[in-house]
């Protein structure tokens, strides 16, 4: 009882942060008819800024973290989004009326991780004054870059048997080469090196971290925008599509808080560190996986996959989830 009232008590708080408050903002201004945009270089200008800031944090971290620590947590997260994308594309092969490579991408977007949810959940642990280790952060390309790679392979076997037969065959390797020079990961690729290799630290403390909340303001606002105007594609498709979005992100979640509180138990991983394990599991996409999809999988609809991340997980994932994994957290580990 006390757990729930705990989770209720933290859903509503939510709705009053900044986080939430940003999202909801831009999904009532694009109700509203507003002519309201952000123009798309400024967008991509502040996803590189917010990647940087993550993957400079996270590998200045890894370079003074214990790696024997680390190694769980990063199998864990690797593990996560392979699961993610096998069971999801699973179930959607038992759902006649949607394409094969429309459920595969829509798994995709979902094993891959959403840069503003992990910073939203990022801001509220530090808020709540809940430690995780710092290189946590960095675990989110070993569940993005693995998921997206396995969708898209998937999603390739799939259309060259449909078209060519079964005895053709994918150039693995190469879509993984394709995967990786996508400006996301780049960005974030590019930050952790930097951040493993350079004495960063002085910048990311005059630079990237002063600008971090407000940028990320900036992008939750967008995303509310594209999440309103991605509902009314998104009826239009299928509503399996939206019913996968709501239950998957928290049924992601758990599996991952599970693993989480294995690397507890054996190496010490944090409670903050199950959280945000938790959180970059329940996330979907909203950076690295839509232009990556459509331009490996194009024979897929962005509008059932980007709407279904979009207008349900994403909100999902920052309203219920971030709460629900905290509460948990308090719990389990008598925070």
């Amino acid at each position: 009882m006390e757990f729930l009232f705990d989770f209720l008590m933290r859903i509503l708080v939510q709705f009053q942060s900044p986080t939430l408050g940003f999202l909801i903002g831009g999904m009532v201004i694009a109700a509203l008819g507003s002519n309201l945009k952000i123009p798309n270089a400024i967008y991509q200008f502040i996803v590189f800024m917010l990647l940087m800031k993550i993957g400079i944090q996270g590998g200045i971290e890894i370079r003074g973290a214990d790696l024997s620590a680390m190694f769980l947590p990063a199998v864990s997260t690797v593990i996560i989004g392979i699961i993610i994308v096998l069971l999801g594309s699973f179930v959607f092969s038992f759902l006649p009326s949607i394409k094969r490579e429309d459920g595969i991408a829509t798994a995709g977007i979902f094993g891959a991780v959403s840069a503003s949810t992990l910073a939203a959940a990022m801001v509220l642990l530090e808020e709540d004054a809940i430690v995780y280790e710092a290189w946590v952060p960095a675990l989110y390309p070993f569940m993005d870059i693995p998921a997206l790679i396995l969708a898209i392979v998937l999603a390739n076997i799939h259309l060259k048997k449909q078209n060519e037969g079964k005895d053709s065959k994918v150039d693995v390797w190469g879509i993984v080469k394709e995967s990786l020079r996508g400006s996301a990961l780049s960005a974030l690729i590019l930050g952790l090196v930097l951040g493993l290799l350079t004495k960063s630290e002085s910048v990311l403390e005059s630079f990237y971290e002063p600008l971090f909340r407000g940028f990320l303001s900036v992008l939750l606002l967008v995303m509310g925008m594209e999440a309103y105007s991605r509902l009314n594609e998104l009826r239009r498709v299928a509503y399996l599509f939206a019913v996968y979005a709501f239950i998957a992100p928290i049924l992601h979640g758990l599996m991952a808080f599970g693993l989480g509180y294995i690397a507890h138990a054996t190496v010490g991983f944090s409670p903050g560190g199950v959280i945000l394990l938790s959180v970059i599991s329940a996330s979907s996409s909203d950076i690295s996986g839509p232009p990556t999809l459509r331009a490996a999988i194009p024979s897929a609809n962005p509008s059932a996959y980007i709407g279904a991340s979009t207008s349900v997980g994403t909100p999902v994932s920052i309203a219920v989830c971030i709460p629900l994994f905290i509460a948990l957290a308090k719990v389990v580990f008598n925070l």
